[in-house]
């Protein structure tokens, strides 16, 4: 166990809370992570520092770029798609229609960029194409038949108009905010060039409104404060929308961000087969095979001893009766580590309880489940209990603990607590770390909750199925 500071908030089975904030330097985020946090402290609210703040600038420059950017992607796919339509009668249509979706990824990569470094959205690269035949016969296959070049035309048709209209929306309010905000500096004009009083508010034949005196002067400027102090977050508002669009149609498709996930998860199941079959080769090598040899040895001494010298004999053979006893227990011991017999006869209650009687703190146990869940989903959450107990009887510094298991939805919810020195962390290279990876191998989420002095709470999750 290594020690670290982290917070968590979670709810029991019996509804109690815990402390939930941010874990160093970011905050948890949903189910499955920490975020970057900002522990600054401003004196300045939110609404009046947005129009000065640098990732305002940046994502209304980024609405201004839309334009000439979506006028870009919108005709080269339009013209390229409709020229290689055009051509399909002849073969030439294959070849151009190839490279329009080539294009557009290309340009899908450079959007990704503008959006990283403007918006500071993060969206991983598309999976790549898979050439199954050499060559450009190869290669034009791949490409006309990979959904993701189809996602990033759809992007260059559908980009375009909401580009117009990012553009035109976010110009106007700026432009109108800043001007009038400022009016009271530069309103002088309008009579010395102009020709009348002011801005000319309203006019027709007969009336004309004139923003030309103090008071409608302020108001003015007052109006132009408000706008401006909202243009932050209309802006905001608008690239939002650019956010759906490129994390939907430039990223990663759910099916091959499944499947990447899924490749990774497989990779750390087979990793932890791999463990767990060398520890076993280790525990019998070391424990009982050990022990069985040297029984063999001395029962063969026995043997010679019997007609020499037949007490020691009997009690060589003595003493080899309490090795068997103990081959005998390491087997049990390790039989219980592969899969305990009274988890899957009696479920997690007895099973959990057996795991609580052998730690060394006294440990309550709280089970409240009318069912049993899968037997791999059970067995995982058996092994989970037990590597937490294990720390909090090596590691903590305990004087008592518990665990609660209980079921939300479809969801298997297992939660350890102690009160001992605290300071888990499931970082790089903890046990924890490693048992985070298990659960994650299956769908399941660790969160440890952890400060200096205590208490530690462990929680997991992991899918019902059953």
């Amino acid at each position: 166990m290594e020690y670290g500071e982290s917070t968590y908030d979670t709810h029991g089975p019996s509804g109690s809370h815990g402390g939930y904030g941010g874990y160093g330097t970011g905050a948890y985020d949903g189910h499955r992570g920490y975020g970057p946090g900002d522990s600054r402290r401003h004196r300045l609210p939110a609404a009046l520092r947005a129009p000065f703040e640098g990732r305002s600038w940046r994502e209304f420059a980024y609405l201004l770029l839309n334009l000439p950017i979506g006028v870009l992607l919108f005709t080269y796919a339009v013209t390229m798609v409709a020229l290689g339509a055009g051509l399909l009668v002849t073969f030439l249509g294959i070849p151009v229609l190839a490279a329009a979706l080539a294009g557009c990824r290309g340009l899908g990569a450079m959007e990704r960029a503008r959006a990283r470094a403007l918006l500071g959205l993060e969206v991983a690269d598309p999976e790549p194409l898979r050439v199954r035949k050499g060559g450009l016969m190869g290669w034009m296959g791949a490409v006309l038949k990979s959904g993701t070049s189809w996602r990033h035309l759809l992007y260059a048709v559908l980009h375009f108009p909401w580009a117009v209209f990012s553009f035109v929306v976010a110009l106007n309010v700026w432009a109108y905010g800043w001007a009038l905000l400022t009016y009271p500096l530069w309103f002088w004009l309008f009579p010395v060039y102009g020709g009348q009083g002011g801005l000319q508010l309203y006019g027709d034949e007969q009336h004309s409104i004139y923003l030309d005196n103090p008071f409608e002067i302020t108001v003015t400027a007052l109006v132009g404060l408000l706008f401006t102090l909202a243009t932050p977050w209309i802006v905001r508002a608008l690239t939002m929308v650019d956010r759906l669009l490129v994390h939907g149609l430039l990223g990663p498709s759910r099916l091959a961000s499944r499947v990447v996930e899924l490749e990774s998860d497989r990779g750390v199941v087979v990793d932890t087969a791999a463990a767990d079959l060398r520890r076993i080769e280790r525990d019998l090598h070391d424990g009982a095979q050990a022990r069985l040899v040297s029984l063999a040895m001395d029962l063969g001494l026995a043997k010679e001893k019997l007609r020499e010298d037949p007490q020691v004999a009997a009690r060589m053979v003595d003493e080899a009766h309490g090795e068997v006893k103990t081959a005998l227990q390491e087997l049990r011991d390790l039989a219980r580590g592969i899969h305990p017999a009274v988890l899957t006869d009696r479920g997690l209650d007895a099973a959990l309880s057996s795991v609580a009687s052998r730690c060394t703190v006294p440990v309550r146990v709280d089970v409240d489940l009318a069912s049993r869940p899968a037997p791999a989903i059970e067995g995982i959450a058996y092994f989970t209990v037990s590597e937490l107990l294990q720390n909090v009887s090596k590691h903590s510094g305990a004087r008592s603990a518990s665990v609660d298991v209980w079921r939300s939805e479809d969801r298997l919810m297992l939660q350890v607590v102690d009160d001992g020195v605290g300071g888990a962390s499931a970082s790089g290279g903890s046990g924890l770390a490693g048992l985070a990876e298990r659960l994650d191998a299956v769908d399941g989420i660790l969160v440890v909750d952890s400060p200096a002095g205590g208490p530690t709470r462990v929680t997991a999750e992991l899918p019902w199925r059953g």
